[in-house]
């Protein structure tokens, strides 16, 4: 029985079940109907990247306080970050993978790198 792909449009042959021409058509339709929703996981990832690597840039020893200025003028944006840290004092860290921050009083905050014992 001849069938036209949804994908592209041909016709083709082949099992019942079969939906598409070939795999990359199958492939270019799923990916296609995920893209929105991969479109916003990448943006968010990304901001995840820049925020690390905006901590790593500024904290080259393991930890440096930083005016809150520098981080935004390069792109840091402080309401994304991968998980948060209280401390037995309970101070909260915020942190985009390894490395971490706190908000200090003022305009500064205290840029760390995650130890191994951080959990």
């Amino acid at each position: 029985m001849k069938r036209i792909c949804p994908e592209c449009g041909e016709e083709y042959t082949g099992r019942s079940d079969k939906k598409y021409c070939s795999a990359p058509c199958r492939a270019s339709h799923h990916n296609r109907a995920r893209a929105g929703e991969l479109s916003f996981q990448r943006s968010v990832n990304n901001i995840l990247r820049n925020n690390r690597n905006v901590l790593a840039e500024l904290n080259p020893d393991g930890k440096a306080n930083v005016r809150r200025d520098r981080m935004i003028d390069r792109g840091f944006k402080f309401r994304y970050f991968t998980n948060e840290y209280v401390t037995r004092n309970g101070t909260l860290y915020h942190f985009c993978y390894d490395y971490g921050y706190r908000v200090e009083e003022g305009d500064w905050v205290l840029v760390i790198k995650r130890q191994e014992y951080v959990e």
